[in-house]
């Protein structure tokens, strides 16, 4: 009778606590006065019921912000589980400055309760805002709309713990200094064998906040790999590429129905809300890269490649729907020239094409240049052009090589034919219309020395003189130099190009555009070695045609002048 009695106590007591409402106990704002595009973060104390703090249908949390002009912004909030406190967040970038106001919304199962309003001032600041897909559909730029050219490389970091990835803010200095501003990496995913589907990671998460913070503080973009395909990999091509064994997904469904099983993605749903939440504010998230090598899934070679191509759209669609400052999402299949995904590139907002030329593309089968009936230099920079080429011609977005390089190359690390391969990947990739310079995989010290991280500056200091996101009626265009190959982008405003002999020079060698408009025309060429502008001259013409010869530069006091095998050039008609 006595336990009976106990056991009527507690549920009598377990009923009563459930049923309250969710009450707000606290707000507390990281400032009452922020910059144009910071953080305003909110830390939110609670008392109210869940299973499970994650779940947006067992407790959410949902600010409605006002901004001066009148427009509303939803934004949701966050479970932040941080050392010994736990803490309900919401984070939030303003896009007006001026009186902002908010509301904090708290619903469970048992019933809802909101804040009263409050404030916080906007004031103008340095910084440019999240990127976006400029109006020309084929560049990125600012929400202020301050041109971006992203120049860059994958730097994947594992996302352990705090300060105990690869990623270093020293280097991070470094690679800003030599002109790098944006780098591609993927995340451990946020959901482990420990926490369970459904729950995060909060050392995961925490190092991402802390990645993040970094960006912003350096002025740095971030293109984050939501979904790195041996996560979700149990056969597909072996070794370090299996990894579904340490997904949690795996409780859930076999991992060939990952794309298609509702369970998973009811989950998936939740995993990509609280993404949106906790770091969908900050200005140096450039991409959604939602999927890395979906080829490299059991979900599309043992289950339905069609079914993978439903699911990205799905992903799509989610993220268009609820992300509130609309980054661009992208996604990949892997490098060779038959790995095509028309579907992947028709669904996410920017077409990522990987390109790994040793996989399919012909670059010296024999493995001899005795042999070569092509220089693997120029097999290299006609693989790129081809493609990206291709994705101008079927696809009205940004382009970008999402992945590329490393050791499927004719050249090994460290011989020269290596940084000349990367070289001209650089700037063919510009000159045929990349939103930014191909990703290359990945920034380590054995394949990222000096010299080669220097043709980043390089490049740097050329597309530091194109407005890309202004410039109008943008195209590929046809242009010939008078040995080797010639590559250009036409617009209203400028053309830009490179010709390149990969056989011998460029020196004493004729740039032809023609089909222009007559009249006066400035000409700047730049030496892409160099990284300088050497040469600036006027150039008038009747009949549409300029000619650009590129100079013989000769030995000057002991001081070797060679030229090298390209050159790049920018055209500008004189109003």
């Amino acid at each position: 009778m006595k336990n009976f009695s106990i056991f009527l106590f507690m549920l009598f007591s377990t009923i009563v606590y459930a049923a309250s409402d969710p009450e707000i106990t606290g707000i507390r704002q990281n400032a009452d006065s922020i910059g144009l595009f910071d953080k305003f973060e909110l830390q939110i104390s609670l008392k109210a019921i869940c299973d499970n703090p994650f779940d947006p249908e067992d407790i959410s949390i949902i600010a409605v912000f006002t901004a001066p002009s009148g427009k509303k912004w939803t934004i949701d909030g966050f479970y932040n589980y941080t050392g010994w406190r736990s803490l309900w967040m919401v984070r939030f970038s303003p896009m007006e400055t001026g009186t902002w106001g908010y509301v904090i919304n708290v619903k469970n199962r048992n019933g809802k309760v909101s804040s009263s309003p409050k404030t916080f001032e906007v004031v103008p600041s340095r910084h440019h805002g999240p990127l976006r897909i400029a109006p020309n559909k084929r560049y990125f730029e600012y929400a202020d709309g301050t041109p971006f050219y992203g120049v860059g490389f994958w730097y994947n970091d594992s996302y352990r713990t705090f300060n105990r990835g690869n990623i270093k803010a020293a280097e991070l200095d470094k690679l800003k200094e030599l002109g790098v501003n944006i780098i591609s990496s993927f995340i451990t995913p946020l959901e482990t064998v420990a926490t369970g589907v459904g729950r995060y990671d909060q050392n995961i998460c925490g190092r991402l906040d802390e990645i993040l913070g970094w960006m912003e503080d350096r002025d740095m973009q971030l293109s984050l790999n939501v979904w790195f395909h041996p996560y979700l990999s149990e056969t597909v091509w072996g070794g370090g590429n299996i990894l579904w064994e340490t997904n949690p997904y795996q409780t859930v469904c076999d991992v060939k129905d990952f794309y298609s099983n509702e369970k998973a993605w009811k989950y998936q749903e939740q995993m990509y809300r609280y993404l949106i939440a906790r770091w969908g504010y900050s200005r140096s998230l450039a991409l959604w890269f939602i999927i890395d090598e979906v080829n490299g899934t059991d979900g599309w070679t043992s289950g339905d490649s069609l079914g993978a191509a439903r699911w990205a759209q799905k992903v799509q669609q989610f993220f268009n729907e609820h992300d509130p400052y609309h980054h661009p999402t992208t996604g990949t299949r892997s490098g060779g020239i038959k790995e095509w995904w028309q579907e992947g590139y028709q669904t996410f907002d920017v077409a990522a094409r990987e390109i790994y030329e040793a996989q399919g593309f012909p670059i010296v089968k024999s493995g001899t240049l005795k042999t070569a009936k092509e220089n693997p230099l120029r097999y290299s920079y006609f693989n790129y052009a081809g493609q990206i080429r291709k994705l101008w011609k079927n696809f009205d977005k940004p382009a970008i090589i999402g992945e590329t390089g490393w050791d499927h190359t004719f050249f090994e690390f460290h011989m020269p034919g290596y940084l000349a391969q990367y070289h001209n990947a650089l700037w063919v990739c510009l000159t045929t219309g990349t939103a930014m310079t191909p990703l290359w995989w990945s920034h380590n010290p054995r394949l990222n020395s000096f010299l080669k991280s220097n043709q980043l500056t390089s490049i740097r200091n050329f597309t530091g003189q194109i407005p890309f996101s202004k410039l109008t009626h943008v195209a590929p265009m046809n242009i010939t130099v008078t040995n080797g190959d010639a590559f250009a982008i036409k617009s209203d405003q400028m053309i830009f190009g490179w010709a390149v002999n990969p056989d011998t020079d460029v020196a004493g060698d004729t740039i032809t555009v023609s089909s222009l408009k007559p009249g006066k025309y400035k000409v700047r060429l730049f030496h892409t070695w160099r990284g300088q502008f050497f040469s600036e001259k006027e150039i008038f013409t009747s009949d549409g045609t300029v000619k650009i010869t590129i100079p013989v530069m000769h030995n000057e006091n002991t001081h070797a002048r060679y030229f090298g095998q390209d050159a790049a050039f920018i055209l500008q008609l004189k109003e």
